[in-house]
């Protein structure tokens, strides 16, 4: 079994930075994948940006040149730095990580098996 924590989320001004991380343990595997979505209340999880071990990565359109994120992997660890926050930003973050995925379903969340517990983001205007 794997299991992912993530750190931190927390409250930021719109425009400030927050970095987030995820640390997966247990039963890892490699090559990978690993990504972030997210859900606002009473919205549906959306897919949010995504890394494969090769380097490869993903990113929705609404978060491109604020986001970024990358993988550590001897520490099976992926951050997602996220720059210029707005207040639609304000979600639940969470983790998600398994095995090989494509690059053409990197924003799928059904093709991940593995999800964190969620940390909060919250940007205020």
């Amino acid at each position: 079994q794997v299991q992912l924590v993530e750190s931190g989320g927390g409250l930021v001004q719109a425009g400030g930075s927050l970095r987030l991380s995820c640390a997966a343990s247990g039963r890892t595997f490699g090559p990978y994948a690993m990504g972030w979505f997210r859900q606002a209340p009473g919205k549906e999880r959306e897919f949010v940006v995504a890394i494969r071990s090769d380097g490869t990565t993903a990113y929705a359109d609404s978060v491109k040149g604020r986001f970024t994120i990358a993988g550590d992997i001897a520490k099976n660890t992926v951050y997602l730095q996220m720059n210029s926050l707005k207040p639609e930003d304000t979600a639940v973050y969470y983790c998600a990580a398994d095995r090989w995925v494509s690059k053409a379903t990197l924003n799928s969340r059904e093709e991940y098996n593995y999800w964190g517990q969620g940390t909060q983001v919250t940007v205020s205007s």
